[in-house]
């Protein structure tokens, strides 16, 4: 049924500079952005030999069924794009399909596991630019001073606007992506350990039982693909651009990471990855590096190491600072976040917010002593990874009932069985991601705990200010998730926009 109109002040924005750069973004850009906020090299040089430990061989076959999930998730993500184009993606679908105080729990965990991500951010590269510093210069200059300078380009570019972030991600992850290919060129070429071979993609090894951390771990590696919608109000060409960029990310990221990880397979060779692997994880695709390919593309490598994790740390502030600045618009989150520049129309006063947290983080971890990369990058990424799952998952049970009830022309397919079958299979990430916590995380209980209550935390806030403004100010409940509808189907009335 229809809900009570919204209210025209709830719904209107805090001034004209409160709009976000409407057709600011082709395809690329949206690609770019979002492949870059995945840093590519860090994963397959820093994250991928985890992988390897707990799969083997197995790991490019993974990669490709996490890329199923995925897809099907996608399938259902962009039809509900039909009707929801909100820079709080997450939150505009939620709130569509499973009710306002729903999603305003949904809002609340995406602002906590994207900030999460993004900060933790800091933790690696923190670390690769002390390293990359002292083999260069000889000298021991602490991780927070380059987090610190890194975090003051960040906010600058962010400030800057969308446009100058698009351009400068695009040449960082081509760059970045080139060094991959050099090396996958040079392993096949040279033969690998001995021959190829396509038994890591074979059904028996890909999926056997002890697979299940690995499945885990991969499924981190899609973390943030969904970003296209977060930019969808800035998407030159709307929601048919956003859509492609989704499945393009998704395809990207499924085939190249796949093929990425079986060429290092085929490096050391299909028995002998695991125990690689587990002797020496750190520097495992770094030993690659150092003995397929000449010493000059190696050095390059240990540079672009940096600007890969720079490039996700500003990937991530920009995706941060949308939902900040949708939740700030719709007084979730106080007003003055729902600002944008007059001129660049950045989301200025998230962007600043944003900065503020991450510096808060450093300044803590960094006077503590704890350490940037087994501290703050795991305990960080843990914590978005598992608030993103359980925000796709979300997605998932909303897109079903929202698309049954107001979209059946688009099939049952996209309506039912492609989130069904996504929301099945992360609803089995979630559970190998709660057992395989202490992998993740490389903590103890406590930390596990506080962790996981962050999450519980940021979804009870949420619940418990949408309740509120449905008690208190009804008429700012009735604006929120009222988004426009972009591409309606044709002969069909606009859909309900005032669900409880």
């Amino acid at each position: 049924m229809p809900g009570r109109p919204p209210d025209s002040s709830a719904n209107a924005p805090v001034s004209q500079a409160g709009s976000l750069a409407g057709n600011a973004m082709g395809t690329k850009d949206l690609v770019f952005t979002v492949l870059a906020a995945l840093a590519p090299l860090t994963l397959i040089v820093a994250v991928a030999p985890l992988h390897f430990l707990k799969g083997g061989a197995a790991v490019p076959g993974g990669y490709l069924v996490a890329g199923v999930v995925m897809a099907l998730f996608a399938v259902g993500f962009m039809t509900m794009s039909r009707y929801v184009r909100n820079a709080g993606a997450f939150y505009a679908t939620v709130s569509r399909g499973l009710g306002k105080p729903a999603g305003s729990g949904a809002a609340m965990l995406a602002v906590v596991a994207y900030n999460a991500l993004q900060i933790s951010t800091y933790g690696a590269l923190g670390v690769y630019a002390t390293e990359t510093f002292a083999n260069y210069f000889h000298r021991d200059v602490p991780w927070w001073v380059f987090a610190i300078v890194s975090l003051v380009f960040v906010g600058w570019l962010g400030y800057r606007g969308i446009h100058t972030s698009a351009r400068i991600l695009g040449v960082l992850l081509v760059l970045e992506t080139a060094v991959l290919v050099v090396l996958a060129v040079y392993v096949l070429v040279k033969g690998g350990a001995g021959g190829w071979s396509a038994e890591p993609f074979a059904p028996t090894r890909v999926f056997d039982p002890g697979n299940g951390a690995m499945f885990a771990l991969v499924a981190g590696a899609f973390m943030g693909f969904e970003a296209t919608a977060i930019f969808s109000e800035e998407a030159r060409g709307g929601i048919r651009t956003v859509r492609r960029a989704t499945y393009i990310a998704v395809g990207f990221i499924a085939v190249f990471y796949a093929f990425i990880t079986w060429v290092v397979v085929m490096a050391y060779g299909v028995d002998k990855i695991a125990a690689a692997a587990e002797a020496d994880p750190v520097n495992l695709v770094v030993a690659v590096f150092d003995r397929y390919v000449p010493a000059p593309i190696t050095e390059v490598m240990h540079i672009l190491l940096l600007t890969s994790a720079f490039a996700a740390l500003l990937a991530l502030h920009n995706a941060a600072n949308r939902y900040f600045y949708a939740m700030g618009r719709e007084g979730l989150l106080p007003r003055p976040l729902g600002r944008t520049h007059p001129r660049t129309k950045a989301p200025w006063t998230a962007g600043l917010v944003q900065t503020v947290l991450a510096a808060a983080a450093i300044v803590v971890f960094a006077v503590f002593g704890i350490d940037p990369y087994l501290g703050l990058l795991l305990w960080g990424s843990a914590l978005g990874f598992l608030g993103i799952i359980c925000l796709w998952a979300l997605c998932s049970l909303a897109i079903i009932r929202f698309l049954r009830r107001e979209a059946p022309e688009a099939g049952i397919f996209r309506t039912t069985i492609a989130p069904g079958l996504s929301f099945a299979a992360l609803a089995v990430v979630l559970f190998l991601v709660l057992s395989n916590l202490p992998l993740l995380t490389g903590a103890g209980t406590a930390t596990n705990v506080l962790i996981v209550g962050l999450g519980v935390a940021a979804i009870v806030a949420g619940v418990v200010r949408a309740l509120y403004l449905r008690a208190r100010a009804p008429r700012l409940y009735a604006g929120l998730a009222q988004t426009s509808v972009d591409e309606p189907p044709a002969g069909r009335r606009e859909p309900v926009t005032g669900n409880a």
